[in-house]
């Protein structure tokens, strides 16, 4: 990396709504900057590591997350109106489920190493958030990394990999040995760090003030 580029590191995880926005209002953000060239690097976290394999359907996931009906129904309108104007189209009907997303982060770990980490990453998104797919499903996973090239061994093969998932589970370690306890959250050049889905004039300030320090 030049001197004059700039890092940012991003902490989030699959099952994160407000990651899934706070990576739109970053590419947004991206977009409008024109001062030296910003590399971002994804990293894993998990909101939820024991959640069960077989999931967890809404209604008892968000109840027992945020406390009653009503409570989960004002978060999800919230983010659905939020949504919109990022162009995400949040679906948290009933075929919605939660998921534990430690192979997630192993199939973007591998996705990460091969150059497509992002792109699998806003797949992920996409499918979770918007098309409720279910992705503690293994055809389900088939099918999406199939549209990367990759079948359903190499798939099975990165899952199964406990060396995958350790050195996963270390760089998680390492982000919350930091101070990381929320996501999305954001490292600008490895000494600013700010947390939640940000607005892009937000982005735009911390873009402004490192690259006038260096």
């Amino acid at each position: 990396m030049s001197e004059n580029k700039i890092k940012v590191d991003v902490v989030s995880d699959v099952a994160c709504p407000w990651c899934f926005v706070g990576k739109r209002r970053l590419e947004a953000a991206l977009e409008k900057w024109d001062g030296a060239e910003i590399e971002v690097e994804w990293h894993p976290f998990q909101l939820d590591p024991s959640m069960r394999s077989e999931g967890m359907n809404r209604d008892t996931y968000l109840t027992n997350k945020f406390g009653s009906v009503e409570r989960v129904g004002e978060m999800t309108d919230r983010l659905t109106e939020v949504g919109k104007t990022v162009g995400i189209q949040f679906d948290f009907g009933d075929e919605w489920l939660a998921v534990n997303t430690l192979k997630l982060h192993q199939l973007l770990h591998v996705a990460r190493e091969e150059g497509f980490g992002e792109k699998l990453k806003e797949r992920f998104l996409s499918a979770y958030f918007e098309q409720t797919k279910h992705l503690n499903n293994l055809k389900t996973l088939y099918s999406i990394t199939d549209e990367f090239g990759w079948d359903s061994a190499k798939v099975d093969a990165i899952i199964n990999d406990q060396d995958i998932a350790d050195k996963v589970t270390a760089e998680m370690r390492h982000y919350q040995q930091r101070g990381v306890s929320g996501v999305p959250f954001f490292v600008i050049n490895d000494t600013y760090g700010f947390s939640g889905a940000q607005p892009v004039e937000a982005f735009l300030e911390a873009f402004q003030t490192v690259a006038a320090e260096s």
